[in-house]
């Protein structure tokens, strides 16, 4: 299944990256939320794929939504395959070259196997439930980064962060905090970028499944953790997501808990 979620990333990469700097269609799905028709094309692309493959597995797709799959005589099938066919969507629809095709597969709540595929660069982070994390088939693992001040962090601004207030604090404490902070506007680059060590901590208030659930098995995979801002073991559906390389996962929290 780790195979066939790098190749089909790559496919849908490949999608987005013939397209990179075209006229392309964009349309709002809210006030500031993109969606281009190189999302649809990539998504259709891994939707298909998976029909194909695994047909009664079910479907978390950003654009498309939730589809419950060939139902068993016992029932739905536990595997769910959760994609973003285009994380970074602002980015792409202006040029930006910081995006990727994100996929994951759970299997009864567990992430058993994450592919991030970066088409611009053609990094490939791949990784499966025991099994370790790679980059282009090479073994990552996590930063040796102990101290927060030496820290070179990472986030992103949700839609709605006129309506975040704690936001803005955050940000300002970290920027303070850390050596560094940056915002690439690619939750799962941001996440593959912790899990190999070019990023040593993440934060983010309101992300969605597909944004995260192949970066989080990334990270633990390649020695990190994940938690949501107080310290419990991540739900990939709520929205609060801290991620790190373990050593500086504490001061951050302490950042973000603090009043």
């Amino acid at each position: 299944m780790l195979n066939f979620a790098i190749q089909t990333a790559r496919d849908a990469g490949a999608i987005l990256l013939d397209r990179l700097g075209r006229a392309l269609q964009v349309s709002n799905k809210g006030d500031i939320d993109l969606v281009t028709e190189s999302d649809l094309a990539s998504e259709k692309l891994i939707i298909d794929r998976i029909k194909s493959h695994y047909p009664r597995h079910a479907i978390l797709a950003e654009e498309s939504g939730e589809t419950a799959g060939v139902e068993l005589i016992s029932g739905t099938s536990d595997w769910k395959w959760i994609i973003d066919p285009l994380d970074g969507t602002t980015n792409y629809a202006h040029g930006y070259p910081c995006f990727c095709v994100s996929i994951a597969l759970e299997n009864a709540g567990v992430i058993e196997v994450a592919a991030i595929y970066d088409p611009t660069r053609d990094e490939m982070f791949a990784a499966e439930r025991g099994q370790g994390a790679t980059l282009n088939g090479r073994r990552m693992r996590v930063s040796p980064v102990d101290e927060l001040n030496s820290a070179m962090l990472c986030t992103g601004f949700p839609y709605n962060v006129r309506e975040r207030p704690n936001f803005e604090r955050d940000f300002a404490r970290f920027t303070m905090a850390a050596q560094a902070v940056r915002r690439d506007g690619s939750a799962a680059i941001d996440l593959a970028y912790v899990a190999c060590g070019r990023f040593d901590g993440f934060w983010e208030d309101g992300l969605k499944p597909w944004d995260v659930a192949a970066g989080i098995l990334l990270i633990t995979e390649a020695g990190g953790r994940v938690t949501d801002f107080n310290g419990n073991a991540l739900d990939i559906y709520t929205a609060k997501v801290l991620a790190s390389n373990g050593l500086v996962h504490e001061p951050m929290m302490q950042v973000l808990v603090s009043s």
